[in-house]
């Protein structure tokens, strides 16, 4: 046997002693910001961190091959980053201390500099990762240590020809030798670090979301009934299979947004901050909210990463309150021409005034969604809800601070990072049946979907089929202008592949545009066209 296989047969164990020594230091972080700051998780600070770094193209990848498991998936790429990086760290420790305390150290202070820099970190902040640092550090030098008399012994005996280290026969009461110790003090010392690194991390990280205490208020509140409601006329939803329902079921509805994971808001202690260019500061409580009186409103949402045919799109009933009389309290300024929002995250949108203060446009805070108080993850217990605009612009979930302010002299979230400050919603239309790659049968076949031109209103749509004319689509009752409308075609479907091709104009006139265009900077354009295989 060579002398250098005895060590290399221990880079497994340094491997493990890093984990442990990772492990310990993020149980920690996660015990000490349950204490003293519930923001300075360092998985959470570092996943906002790269999210808000990643370069536009990557969002929008991550967006359109996860969907709304983006953040699942981000979680589980810096869980799989936090498990190598911590065997390195084991490793290099053991080849030549203190390289993985030194690695571990950078670690630290990485996610400290994360989580000092989020929109909302407290003073004591900081105090989680640094102390977790140490304590990880210490883990990690005192497993080492162990592991190290341990394979030391293993290598002497080796190279001696005594024997291979292994611990004494049962029943055997010669001392035990330093190889033996170095091996039961590791295995001892992992086992029960590891354990106790477990209990107390997913602990901490359960009782800090505190999802189920937040649910159950969620769960147990009373909206008061609407001074309102929207009327749904006859024939506003089409029976066919495969269609898109009028409204979208909360538990369907899309969910892009930048919270790694969804914020738990007391609506007890929620408050609402209306400052910047006002003429009084002013704060509301949810009960404030309530008792301005609600109404229900039909509005789609649209996100501007949806994709020409995409299903980043629906439509809802929504209960709320108008903005413009939110704003009316406070008294806008002159020379105001933009609202900023606030997320209880961080996240801001910029919001033109003149959408929020039209008497024309309902845009409101919205507390209810299809009939009950918003979902956790689509903004409780308030969010913002403005037809014609994408939401990055004007649908702020978790809401708690209104800055009335200009375009110059703030920007959002998402403007520096390649998207424009103002974005009116591209109308567009969608084939929702047949879908793509699914064959039907030859013979009558309806081809139908959804068209949306929010604030403005679907006035036709029309279908071209195998490059034909185009033919005008039935469209189903309008709700309202800010609500989809369903449409369908009756086609004499004959066998073989078949292009189609859909196109709105809304009742400005205006005709869908056919030409391609991106999602960045302002949202994508152009008809949608697709293949339908009959047999």
């Amino acid at each position: 046997m060579s002398r250098n296989a005895p060590r290399k047969r221990f880079f497994l164990w340094a491997a493990l002693a890093g984990l442990i020594g990772g492990g310990t230091f993020l149980a920690t972080a996660e015990l000490l910001a349950l204490i003293v700051a519930r923001e300075a998780s360092p998985i959470l600070a570092v996943g906002g961190f790269v999210i808000d770094i990643v370069p536009q193209p990557f969002k929008e990848f991550a967006i359109a091959t996860f969907g709304e498991y983006d953040k699942i998936a981000l979680l589980a790429g810096l869980g799989l980053a936090v498990v190598i990086a911590s065997a390195i760290a084991g490793i290099l420790q053991l080849v030549k201390a203190p390289l993985g305390v030194i690695a571990l150290v950078i670690a630290g202070a990485l996610s400290t500099a994360a989580i000092v820099t989020r929109a909302g970190a407290t003073p004591l902040a900081f105090l989680p990762p640094v102390i977790a640092t140490v304590v990880g550090s210490i883990i990690l030098v005192l497993l080492v240590r162990r592991l190290r008399a341990w394979r030391d012994g293993v290598v002497e005996t080796t190279r001696d020809g005594i024997d291979d280290g292994d611990d004494v026969a049962a029943g055997d009461h010669r001392t035990a030798t330093p190889t033996q110790l170095g091996r039961r003090q590791f295995f001892v010392l992992a086992g029960i670090t590891a354990a106790a690194a477990a209990v107390v991390g997913v602990a901490s990280r359960v009782v800090s979301t505190t999802v189920a205490s937040v649910a159950s208020i969620r769960d147990s509140l009373k909206l008061p009934s609407p001074k309102s409601t929207v009327t749904v006329p006859d024939g506003a939803e089409l029976d066919i299979k495969g269609l898109s329902s009028l409204y979208t079921p909360n538990k369907d509805f899309y969910r892009v947004d930048t919270a790694l994971t969804v914020p738990t808001i007391d609506p007890a202690t929620w408050r609402l901050v209306i400052d910047g260019m006002v003429d009084n500061r002013v704060e509301m409580s949810f009960q404030d909210i309530l008792d301005m009186g609600l109404d229900e409103y039909s509005i789609t949402l649209t996100c501007v990463s949806n994709e020409v045919g995409g299903e980043l799109v629906g439509s809802a009933k929504w209960l709320g309150v108008p903005l413009r009389e939110v704003l009316k309290k406070a008294g806008v300024k002159d020379g105001a021409d933009m609202v900023l929002s606030k997320s209880v995250d961080g996240y801001t949108a910029s919001t033109p005034l003149s959408a929020l203060t039209d008497e024309n446009l309902d845009a409101i805070l919205a507390v209810g969604m299809n009939g009950e108080p918003l979902p956790l993850e689509h903004g409780f217990p308030v969010r913002m809800v403005v037809p014609g605009l994408y939401g990055y612009v004007s649908a702020t979930k978790w809401l708690t601070e209104l800055k009335v302010t200009t375009f110059e002299k703030d920007e959002a979230y998402w403007t520096p990072r390649g998207y424009s400050a103002e974005a009116p919603i591209k109308f567009s239309s969608r084939i929702d049946t047949p879908k793509l790659g699914a064959a039907v049968d030859a013979g009558k076949v309806p081809i139908a979907g959804v068209a949306w031109a929010q604030s403005v209103g679907i006035e036709r749509v029309e279908v071209s089929i195998d490059d034909g004319d185009w033919q005008a689509a039935t469209l189903s009752a309008p709700v309202n202008e800010d609500t989809w409308v369903q449409w369908f075609v009756e086609w004499d479907a004959t066998p073989g592949t078949h292009y189609v091709a859909v196109r709105a104009v809304n009742k400005n006139g205006d005709l869908q545009i056919e030409e391609r265009a991106p999602i960045a900077p302002d949202g994508s354009s152009g008809w949608q066209r697709s293949l339908i295989r009959v047999v």
